[in-house]
This record gives structure tokens, C-alpha cells and sequence, in this order.
């Protein structure tokens, strides 16, 4: 577990910065020692992310939309008060993980098939069903896929921007 200097140290940048991304990412905040090795690696990859020059908004949206469909598949049922950040740091079946949270889906992301009706808790029944109410797994899950190609095809693009920059910066040094 770290504190919210560590983190700061370990990700290089300062803890009013990592504040404002707790804040903007709607993450939970501790007192102590109290975070994770998933929670230091989920704003490290928010910070890499935006070192590859996307948006911030084009993050939170992909975000947003991969909490949604995690709470659509029943993940947050799990217990844990960050529960959607726990799967981060995981490095087996990279393919089958979202990216943001890194939750295995259990196939291969992009993928257009899903294991429906898993619930991981016993929760009262709904008055409706999600989908009566127009929250339907597969649609999130297309939200999800567009943003996450549209982030893919980004960084695909400036990877080689920063791997030039990067050759340069070592000559600095």
C-alpha cells in the first residue's frame, strides 16, 4: 500500500496533479497508506496516456463507459470500494482486457460477444429489467469498442513521435 507521495514520487508528477485526477477521474481518496499497487498503475496509465498527447475528455469518456458496462456485467458487486480499479497491473491475456480498468472480459477486446447474466453478488431484483430501461450490455459495449479504437488508432499514430522524441531527449542527456 502507498501513500499519496509515493505515488507521486513513483509516477513523477505532483500530488495536487494526482488530486486533480481523483477528482476529474471520480476516484476514491485515502488517508495514508492506503493505495494500491492497482490504484498507482490506473493513474499511470492515465498519465501515459495523456503523454501520448490524447484528451483528458477522450479518456474520462472511455472511462465513464467502461464502469458503465462493468457495472452492466455486476463486476461492482464485488465489495471493494474500488472495485473498478483493481484488475489494474494484471499482465495476463493483455488481449482480453479493458483498457482503462484492465477487468478481463474473458475474450478478446474488440470483440462483439459477451458472457451475459453473470452477478457476482445477491442484490434485491429490479423493478425492471436493465434492459427495459435501456441499459443494454451490447450497446455499452459498442460505446465501449468505438472510443477505445478511436483511442487506439491515436496513439498508434504519435507512437512514432515519441519514440523519435524520446532517441532525441537521450542525446540531452
Amino acid at each position: 500500500m502507498h501513500t499519496l507521495g509515493e505515488m507521486s514520487t513513483a509516477l513523477n508528477r505532483p500530488p495536487v496533479y494526482l488530486r486533480g485526477l481523483q477528482s476529474r477521474f471520480e476516484l476514491p481518496t485515502f488517508e495514508g497508506a492506503r493505495y494500491s499497487d492497482a490504484y498507482r498503475a490506473f493513474l499511470r496509465t492515465i498519465i501515459f496516456l495523456r503523454t501520448l498527447g490524447l484528451a483528458e475528455e477522450a479518456i474520462q469518456d472511455l472511462w465513464h463507459t467502461e464502469k458503465k458496462l462493468l457495472q452492466l456485467l455486476h463486476v461492482d458487486s464485488a465489495g471493494s470500494s474500488t472495485w473498478f480499479l483493481d484488475a489494474c497491473g494484471q499482465t495476463s491475456h493483455r488481449e482480453r482486457r479493458l483498457l482503462l480498468s484492465n477487468h478481463n472480459l474473458g475474450m478478446p477486446v474488440p470483440s462483439n460477444e459477451l458472457q451475459l447474466g453473470l452477478d457476482f453478488s445477491s442484490k434485491p431484483p429490479e423493478l425492471f429489467e436493465g434492459g427495459e430501461m435501456g441499459e443494454d450490455v451490447l450497446r455499452v459495449l459498442n460505446d465501449y469498442l468505438r472510443l477505445y479504437l478511436r483511442i487506439h488508432e491515436a496513439v498508434k499514430i504519435e507512437l512514432p513521435h515519441v519514440r523519435a522524441a524520446a532517441a532525441w531527449a537521450a542525446r540531452l542527456a
